[in-house]
């Protein structure tokens, strides 16, 4: 019988694992926020330019 999945073989994996350091979890959290953070204004500068280019050419308030 196969006890891939009993209560010891999944201890077994979870040693297993390599989990990662407090410093890669720090770096990976702020590349993620440096990345959103520039997606974000890069699409609200575009939003920005679209609705003014709509003004320009006579459509929009």
């Amino acid at each position: 019988m196969d006890r891939t999945f009993s209560w010891s073989g999944i201890q077994k994996e979870a040693k297993r694992v390599r989990w990662p350091k407090g410093k890669d979890i720090r770096l990976s959290s702020v590349e993620v926020i440096l990345f959103t953070a520039f997606f974000a204004l890069f699409f609200i500068g575009c939003d920005f330019l679209v609705t003014f280019l709509l003004r320009v050419i006579g459509i929009g308030a």
